[in-house]
């Protein structure tokens, strides 16, 4: 791989630099919240456009196989267009394709659009954390991650109450045309204040079309095989062909990338011990992240019936606790030894995610308080010293590169998360309820609080339940068996979680942000 310069090098007063990264953070929170947002009104899209309900999960998927795609190619297309145009360009394709997804009429140009949206968003995220090493000096890295850090999570907690608002107050369109202003705002701020280097136009000529296309097959199959499984099942001919598919041209991709040289994803910084801890941690705290995001709106749309505002403002305590946290993060990440702070962060998240495993039909805003406070202080402590693990000792040339690998895994962890919970969810629910009936005929009364069957119901019964009380009580039944099955995906997932801590002890150290 060529030398680049690096740009922090280049004389730029302070304020310039801060200036153009918080451009950048803009962008990045843009594209993290555009996910959310859609999600919350993916129903009001859906009978505005008249499309197919087993069509709309389109709407996400093709969002997000080109955004998984994209954040790979995030090192070879900074070394192209150098670190200021390959954001501003991201950032105006982003912005286009927002309007465009705003005049959409039918599903098929709302697709189309998802995919350039998709694509483009999803070299913002590591550029912005390939920024942080690159334009700061070692003392300034800790807040600069922390900014970062604190609104690539925020995004994902006030989406909902976001989508919600702009849904019920305004139209769908506007989920879409909430990008135009800011993103323009932050792609000239950028163009002023971002570091200035000439376009390496040779490095095109180096692109392997192969590898990108290998690449390219290998994410979006994996992508494909995580959303369909828990439905089509996990050993269906059309989910084994789409992982044997993915696992194929990602052998091959592997196998060219280390042959080649430059290759179009350096595959070679996994070499590193700290950036391959590093990218482990980042994995795990994907399955937890997406995880804990993904289950809390699943529970309080279908077990409490809330619309997506009343969802997000939920949601908004882990937001209030990052935010909260965020100073005393950057504090100790200065002093503390970052495998230290790791182990501690992903210890109390592991603590936080358990203590939702305990729902019941009736858990709602109080239950859910202080698990959520737990995460939101414990995720900062999750991605800040990792983040320092896996690119603070790498030199700038190799920091793109490793960025994108590094936010990769973050967003590959949480697709295997989301997977997990699924089949969870379709594997055990009903088993679960079998139980809980079994348990309910025989009169158990923890069961029956549980479920919320009044007592004096099963009093009445106790020689067993007739056909007109079990369909009465077939809807309680359902919910409670749901509960349960949410109730074991929180578990598992913080088992997950808890996995982190087993990565840190072979770490090496590295030396505090002072």
């Amino acid at each position: 791989m060529p030398n680049r310069p690096d740009p922090s090098h280049i004389a730029m007063t302070p304020l310039l630099v801060w200036t153009g990264f918080m451009a950048m953070c803009v962008g990045m929170f843009m594209a993290i919240l555009d996910v959310q947002v859609v999600a919350t009104s993916l129903p009001t899209i859906q009978s505005a456009l008249d499309i197919n309900p087993d069509q709309m999960s389109w709407i996400q998927t093709a969002y997000l196989i080109a955004e998984v795609v994209a954040i790979p190619l995030t090192g070879f297309l900074t070394r192209f267009l150098t670190m200021r145009w390959l954001f501003v360009t991201s950032l105006t394709l982003f912005v286009i394709a927002s309007a465009g997804c705003a005049t959409s009429s039918t599903f098929g140009e709302l697709v189309s659009w998802r995919v350039l949206q998709g694509f483009s968003g999803g070299t913002l995220i590591p550029s912005v954390f390939s920024a942080v090493f690159i334009l700061f000096p070692k003392e300034r890295q800790a807040i600069a991650t922390t900014i970062a850090g604190v609104l690539a999570v925020l995004a994902p907690t006030v989406g909902p109450v976001v989508g919600g608002w702009l849904t019920e107050t305004y139209s769908w369109h506007w989920l879409f045309l909430i990008n135009v202003i800011p993103g323009i705002a932050a792609a000239l701020v950028a163009v002023q204040s971002l570091p200035r280097e000439r376009p390496h136009t040779a490095e095109l000529r180096n692109l392997d079309f192969l590898s990108l296309a290998l690449m390219a097959v290998s994410l979006a199959t994996l992508e494909l095989a995580l959303k369909e499984a828990p439905t089509s099942g996990w050993t269906s001919l059309y989910i084994a062909g789409l992982l044997g598919l993915s696992v194929l041209s990602g052998c091959v991709f592997v196998w060219r990338s280390l042959a080649r040289t430059p290759p179009l994803v350096e595959l070679r910084n996994f070499g590193d011990r700290n950036f391959l801890i590093g990218s482990i941690l980042s994995f795990i705290l994907g399955i937890g992240l997406f995880g804990s995001v993904y289950l809390m709106p699943v529970f309080l749309a279908f077990v409490r019936g809330h619309n997506a505002l009343e969802i997000g403002m939920t949601m908004l305590v882990t937001g209030v606790a990052q935010l909260v946290t965020a100073p005393i993060a950057v504090a100790l990440e200065k002093r503390v030894d970052a495998r230290l702070l790791s182990a501690a962060g992903f210890a109390l998240f592991a603590v936080g995610i358990a203590m939702s495993a305990f729902q019941d039909p009736q858990s709602d805003y109080d239950a859910m308080f202080w698990p959520q406070i737990v995460r939101g202080v414990a995720i900062m402590f999750c991605l800040l010293p990792p983040t320092r693990l896996a690119l603070g000792t790498l030199s700038p040339g190799k920091v793109p590169d490793a960025s994108g690998l590094f936010n990769l895994m973050r967003n590959l962890g949480g697709a295997i998360g989301i997977a997990l919970i699924d089949t969870i969810i379709y594997t055990r629910s009903e088993p679960l309820g079998r139980s809980l009936l079994e348990r309910l005929q025989a009169g158990d009364m923890d069961t029956a609080t549980f479920i919320g069957v009044p007592l004096q119901t099963l009093a009445e019964h106790k020689g067993g339940l007739d056909e007109a009380t079990m369909a009465m009580l077939d809807p309680l039944l359902q919910t409670a068996a749901t509960v349960q099955a949410l109730n074991e995906a929180w578990l598992v997932i913080s088992v997950l979680t808890a996995c982190a801590i087993l990565c840190l002890p072979f770490a090496r150290r590295v030396a505090p942000a002072d």
